[in-house]
């Protein structure tokens, strides 16, 4: 059985910092990682398939994040403006500006009086309820669900009443290279500081009665430590994935207060950037109702690379379709929302990638969204178990940069300085 301080499950974001911080404090760390492959939701692929510094996870630095940019500058990491403008496609028309939803402020004007917790879509059902509104309903879900990848009847109305109200207008940025540039780097520096890395080892089993955490893997091996911290995605703890022995009644219970996104990422690679034309030369993101109904380009990188989003119950519902059924559903979202033929942009296709993170076993989904009883689930999740088993992940922070790598490294930043 192999030793260390500390044993850290799962090689993301949340993990590799905590290895990172834990090794530079001169504790042995183990990190252990089912996939073949450090990351997590961050997966950056170059000159594969065409692509080059694709983004098949997390893509953007949504603002002016301390952790982020604080790490990004000390590895000499690049980052650019990801600023491009917004259009949207509404009733046959692709304009420019944001989508704007009629009634929003009606319902923004609800949400301030509301003085007890509810899901959004009961609040919606509550307060405008019947055909008159069933357009703004399905609207403020069809936001939900694509931006917090939430299931509106699980999502939390005081969390999104905080969300709304403070909304980040602010800066976006784009990792030169990607995303997995910071990833190599925390896990080179942990490796340097005499930190291991496994790959490809799928924890099973949690023992953890005698005193002291031993961990087994699905090849038989174990590991002992003084210290554990769990850093996997929050859909892969509550799918039952690891047993803890004794069992972790209250942290498990609190796991299950906290919300779990659907998503499916599809990216496209076409001879020609069609969409940069006339007035929308500078767009970067597209709204719509399509079946595909988010999209992106890279701009300001003049790239023929775009990228489809479909989060919440509807990517929920159609996880189990092929990746091929995707590509249809992709291609006739575009064509519909640029005037194209369908035929015509399956032949100027050039590669393609279809994402389903929720259907991937480490994975199990998006990110962490807040439902009614979240915030007192976490105040559960930050206190170790018999002061030996802690827990870290994107879904333990609370603020605006909740499910962003910027969160995946501050819990696992957090979690760490409670050991050092």
């Amino acid at each position: 059985m192999k030793n260390a301080d500390v044993i850290v499950i799962g090689a993301g974001a949340s993990g590799l910092m905590a290895a990172y911080t834990l090794s530079k404090a001169g504790k042995t760390v183990i990190v252990l990682e089912a996939r073949d492959r450090i990351g997590g939701r961050i997966h950056t692929i170059s000159d594969e398939s065409f692509f080059k510094h694709a983004e098949l996870g997390a893509e953007f630095v949504h603002g002016n994040l301390p952790v982020t940019l604080h790490l990004l500058k000390k590895a000499g990491i690049e980052y650019i403006s990801a600023e491009g403008e917004m259009w949207h496609y509404n009733n046959g028309k692709l304009a420019k500006g944001a989508w704007d939803i009629e009634g929003w402020d009606k319902v923004m004007e609800k949400l301030s009086h509301l003085d007890h917790d509810v899901s959004i879509g009961n609040f919606l059902q509550d307060n405008f309820s019947g055909d008159k509104y069933e357009a703004l309903r399905n609207a403020v879900s069809r936001y939900v669900s694509g931006y917090d990848t939430a299931d509106p009847f699980s999502a939390s109305s005081f969390a999104l009443r905080e969300e709304w109200e403070n909304e980040d207008e602010g800066a976006q940025y784009r990792v030169t290279g990607g995303y997995g540039k910071l990833i190599d780097f925390l896990a080179n520096d942990s490796k340097t500081n005499g930190a291991a890395i496994l790959l490809n080892a799928v924890v099973k089993e949690v023992r953890w009665g005698n005193g002291r955490p031993e961990v087994l893997t699905a090849d038989g091996k174990k590991y002992g430590a003084g210290k554990l911290v769990v850093a996997l995605p929050l859909g892969v703890l509550n799918r039952g994935a690891i047993i803890f022995q004794p069992g972790i009644d209250a942290h498990e219970n609190a796991l299950k207060q906290i919300g779990f996104g659907a998503i499916v990422k599809l990216l496209f690679q076409f001879k020609e950037r069609f969409w940069e034309t006339g007035e929308a030369a500078n767009l970067g993101f597209v709204l719509s109702a399509e079946e595909i109904p988010t999209w992106w380009t890279q701009y300001p990188t003049h790239s023929a690379v775009i990228t489809g989003w479909l989060g919440g119950p509807p990517a929920e519902c159609r996880k189990h379709l092929s990746d091929v059924d995707f590509l249809r559903s992709g291609i006739r979202s575009l064509a519909n929302i640029f005037k194209r033929k369908p035929a015509d942009l399956e032949n100027e296709l050039v590669s393609w990638k279809v994402v389903n993170w929720t259907t991937d076993s480490f994975t199990c989904g998006s990110y962490a969204y807040d439902m009614v009883n979240s915030s007192a689930a976490r105040k559960t999740l930050e206190e170790p178990v018999d002061d030996m088993i802690y827990f870290a992940g994107e879904y333990l922070y609370e603020g605006a940069a909740m499910g962003t790598v910027e969160a995946a490294l501050s819990s696992g930043l957090n979690a760490a300085r409670k050991l050092e």
